[in-house]
């Protein structure tokens, strides 16, 4: 079977090597490539990649632009309005981010329920989060550098609070969800220590660098930290169990990712 993550800049991902060794682990042999995709040249190539492919994963920036060139989405796709997981021969698309951040949650005993958390970045993953966190139980706020799009997973999910700049309040944690510190914005954090010295806990959706400079500052002012690798290795373990067909197993996953991380330290 032939897969492959798309996305504006995967020239750095780990999806190659995370999808082979768990479809390997799970008893499949793949291909899986990576594919860097230009956002003008998206609409032109969409549709020969799902001939080319027996499943997808779409990343930064896709996540909500394909889904217009799909016959449905299932599942949490459905609830968040983004997809990352599709199987080309139907044109289902699926959302395992969810399900990847709520297992990174849990097994970093990272415990929202009941409590302020601030969500940095409204695109695909932000959305995600956001729903996760508020069913879980969290008071969940997002922040957008475009107001708008905070406002659009506000209004979507009854609960979620739309912020127009981010005040020096008190939140359990912080998360960035916005994709700044990597690529060309390396060594940047969406906010700084003023914010952080006023969180418990700092999540970065990004898994590299593996030290972003957000959760450097956290570090700096001794607040628990979670790296995003976790998160990108269990959405790609529910995406292989998508494609294979298989049920998941929260106690698989992760088993596997900690032989995975023993293996790539």
């Amino acid at each position: 079977m032939k897969f492959a993550v798309i996305g504006k800049d995967v020239s750095k991902s780990s999806s190659p090597e995370m999808h082979s060794f768990i479809a390997g682990r799970l008893g499949a042999e793949i291909i899986y490539d990576k594919i860097s995709v230009p956002e003008n040249e998206f609409c032109n190539r969409v549709n020969g990649l799902f001939k080319e492919y027996d499943g997808l994963n779409f990343t930064i920036p896709f996540k909500l632009t394909v889904i217009p060139y799909l016959k449905e989405i299932a599942g949490d796709a459905k609830a968040f309005g983004a997809v990352n997981t599709v199987i080309t021969d139907s044109l289902i698309g699926y959302n395992t981010d969810g399900l990847g951040f709520e297992l990174m949650l849990k097994n970093n005993g990272v415990d929202a329920c009941g409590k302020k958390v601030l969500i940095i970045g409204a695109g695909g993953a932000g959305r995600s989060v956001a729903k996760k966190l508020l069913d879980g139980g969290a008071e969940v706020y997002i922040y957008d550098r475009t107001l708008s799009r905070a406002e659009s997973v506000a209004a979507e999910f009854m609960g979620v609070n739309a912020v127009s700049k981010i005040d020096l309040t008190p939140y359990y944690a912080v998360i960035n969800a916005s994709g700044v510190g990597m690529h060309d914005t390396v060594g940047i954090s969406p906010v700084g220590a003023e914010i952080l010295s006023f969180c418990e806990v700092a999540v970065d959706l990004i898994y590299e660098p593996e030290t972003s400079e957000f959760l450097k500052i956290a570090k700096g002012l001794g607040k628990k930290t979670v790296n995003g690798r976790a998160m990108l290795f269990y959405q790609a373990y529910y995406a292989e169990c998508i494609y294979l067909d298989l049920q998941p197993n929260a106690e698989v996953a992760k088993a596997l990712f900690e032989e995975y991380i023993g293996g790539n330290r």
